[in-house]
């Protein structure tokens, strides 16, 4: 029977004996806009005809009738790979927001899902994604506000949870395969990873949660997102911090923003994240910011309250070179 649930990850989603797939939060979608909503417009744009992916591009309403280049940041929406979209009212208000904040062009990406598309599937999406925004690098890729309004002197990666693992991974790939023939570097000037989604079979240091239930759902998500790894929570993709084996000293950018909040169970491995970073050799600025008192991807859910406003103000500022 279709009724029969065979894994219930309420409130993520329920997978059904027939293999149906119910996803229960992140699925609303809401169109673009061409009216300003908070002095900022919007459009679909396709990358990847080939699986009918899209983004949704971002412009504030008053550069549009301009020449003006503006810092260019493309963004990676979470989700632990499994749920929402770059079209949810979540993240097409955090953009909204975001956009008009930091005066910025921004590009939000949507990608394939686990578990009918196990990763890394998410990560070749968002390379992919990635190549097709620097094809606008000279001015003739085939978006118009890119074109005119996009500057690839000032591109910045960013995302939240399984997006901030998308950005981090994006960056190292950046420093080692060329996105454009154009460029000299990896193309990418920054990167802000917003309660980034990392984790370890082991608790990373002394203060993360020993917690068996947190653990194990953890681990039990990450296996539905990657059910083909055979390293579990410590496969290179999701153990970046406490791995040896894992080397970030190679990162494609000269600064990062680590956003974290206090009672995330995820806090600590931000932590690491910014303590490794420092001790690798990477010759670059990072700098953490934790929200207290806070949990996982806050900001989202209570976008209005002054911790949030906070993280903004902090968010927008990097992309305007306050860092």
């Amino acid at each position: 029977m279709d009724s029969e649930i065979a894994f219930d990850y309420s409130p993520l989603l329920k997978i059904y004996k027939s293999g149906r797939i119910e996803r229960l939060m992140g699925e609303t979608a809401v169109p673009p806009s061409s009216t300003p909503q908070n002095g900022v417009i919007s459009k679909d744009v396709l990358y990847s005809p080939d699986d009918n992916l899209s983004v949704r591009v971002y412009l504030p309403e008053k550069a549009a009738g301009t020449g003006e280049k503006l810092p260019l940041l493309v963004y990676f929406h979470g989700g632990a790979f499994i749920i929402e979209t770059a079209f949810s009212p979540t993240y097409h208000n955090f953009l909204t927001a975001a956009v008009s904040a930091s005066d910025c062009i921004a590009v939000s990406v949507d990608y394939r899902r686990a578990p009918e598309n196990p990763l890394p599937i998410s990560f070749d999406d968002s390379w992919t994604s990635l190549k097709w925004v620097f094809t606008h690098i000279a001015g003739a890729g085939p978006e118009s506000w890119l074109n005119k309004h996009a500057d690839f002197n000032r591109v910045f990666l960013a995302g939240d949870s399984a997006g901030a693992t998308i950005a981090h991974h994006m960056t190292m790939r950046a420093a080692k395969e060329k996105l454009s023939p154009e460029l000299s570097d990896s193309g990418i000037s920054g990167v802000i990873l917003v309660h980034p989604y990392f984790w370890s079979k082991t608790p990373v240091d002394d203060k993360e949660t020993k917690d068996a239930t947190v653990r194990s759902k953890i681990e039990a998500i990450w296996m539905m997102a990657s059910p083909n790894n055979k390293d579990g929570v410590d496969d290179p993709w999701l153990n970046v911090v406490q791995s040896d084996s894992v080397d970030i000293s190679g990162l494609g950018c000269g600064k990062v923003l680590v956003l974290v909040a206090e009672k995330d169970a995820l806090v600590r491995q931000g932590w690491g994240y910014k303590a490794k970073l420092e001790k690798s050799g990477w010759n670059g600025k990072v700098e953490l910011v934790e929200s207290e008192g806070e949990e996982h991807v806050f900001h989202l859910t209570r976008p209005d309250c002054e911790k949030a406003l906070e993280a903004m103000k902090k968010f927008a500022g990097f992309l305007k070179g306050e860092m």
